[in-house]
């Protein structure tokens, strides 16, 4: 018994528990030093952004709001919301947004459908090929508006144009307005098309090879695997595509309206962009051309607000 008491005693007993004293709590001002700094890498561009996007804007909205004929000496007249109840009044509005959206459907063929045509037809190119050829459709997004405006005209000019003469029936394509909407669209698609295909080449090269692979191994043909692989997982990079262009059409047609048609003829295409200019720098009404603008700052808001969620239910993503 003795014995077995003495193993008893003998046995480790457990060391007692040592209680963690509490690091001290760094201090607010400490805090707030740790947190800055990647902020202090984001100030620049917030600045830019203020002083570039938000402080114009905020003197547009307190302009919106007066008459004024952009001179210094004339003092600016308060009109209250009248500025806006005159651009709603006005048929000049209605027939520029409605020639927006026609002239943005049409060049959805120009930076859409085309491009991916385009992009599909040089991925099956191999070699120096591909590249000379996607370099010769880029070229054009180099060439500047003016500029190429300028060539265009001589080429569509309807006494000695080339693009009459190759079609063989002359076209005053600037001075009737059917041809003149059509010369338009062609020739910012014409600038647009390269930066698409660059775009949708870029897509084509984040699908996985493994699908296609996969796909001939299944005995499906070159289009199938194209309708029912490549497309879907192509569908975010046309989306973007489709974004910009309703977005960003009108003012990418402004610099060829201002050199080639003035807006006309018979405002056939004055958008909504080149009637802004209009109000604002030749009516000199700069109070209601900031309307006009705040009007169709909150209009392509809410587009883009919608085809933003509605892209997420039309593309397939590979996750």
């Amino acid at each position: 018994m003795t014995g077995a008491f003495v193993e008893i005693d003998a046995l480790p007993r457990p060391s007692a528990t040592v209680v963690p004293v509490a690091a001290a709590r760094p201090s607010p001002a400490r805090r707030l030093l740790r947190a800055l700094p990647p902020y202090l890498f984001l100030l620049p561009a917030i600045g830019c952004l203020a002083v570039w996007t938000y402080r114009p804007l905020a003197a547009a909205v307190n302009l919106s709001f007066f008459s004024w004929n952009l001179l210094p000496t004339t003092p600016k007249e308060p009109v209250g919301l009248d500025n806006y109840r005159r651009l709603l009044e006005l048929p000049d509005l209605w027939h520029a947004l409605w020639l927006t959206a026609a002239m943005t459907l049409a060049l959805l063929l120009f930076t859409v459908a085309l491009p991916t045509v385009v992009a599909l037809w040089t991925s099956a190119i191999r070699g120096r090929g591909r590249a000379v050829y996607r370099a010769m459709i880029f070229a054009p997004v180099l060439v500047p508006p003016v500029a190429g405006a300028a060539v265009w005209q001589w080429m569509l000019d309807p006494t000695s144009g080339a693009v009459d003469r190759l079609i063989g029936h002359p076209i005053n394509w600037i001075h009737e307005p059917g041809p003149a909407q059509i010369a338009i669209v062609v020739i910012t698609g014409w600038h647009l098309l390269g930066f698409a295909v660059l775009v949708v080449s870029a897509g084509l090269a984040g699908i996985d090879d493994e699908y296609t692979a996969a796909a001939m191994l299944d005995r499906a043909s070159r289009w199938q695997t194209t309708r029912w692989i490549t497309l879907p997982l192509l569908s975010p990079t046309l989306v973007f595509l489709a974004l910009m262009t309703v977005l960003m059409s009108g003012q990418l047609t402004f610099p060829l309206i201002d050199t080639l048609t003035q807006g006309g003829p018979d405002s056939a295409t004055t958008n909504v962009y080149y009637l802004l200019w209009e109000w604002g720098f030749q009516n000199f009404d700069a109070g209601f051309a900031a309307s006009a603008g705040l009007l169709f700052f909150v209009a392509f808001g809410v587009v883009a607000t919608g085809l933003v969620r509605l892209s997420d239910r039309l593309t397939f993503h590979d996750n």
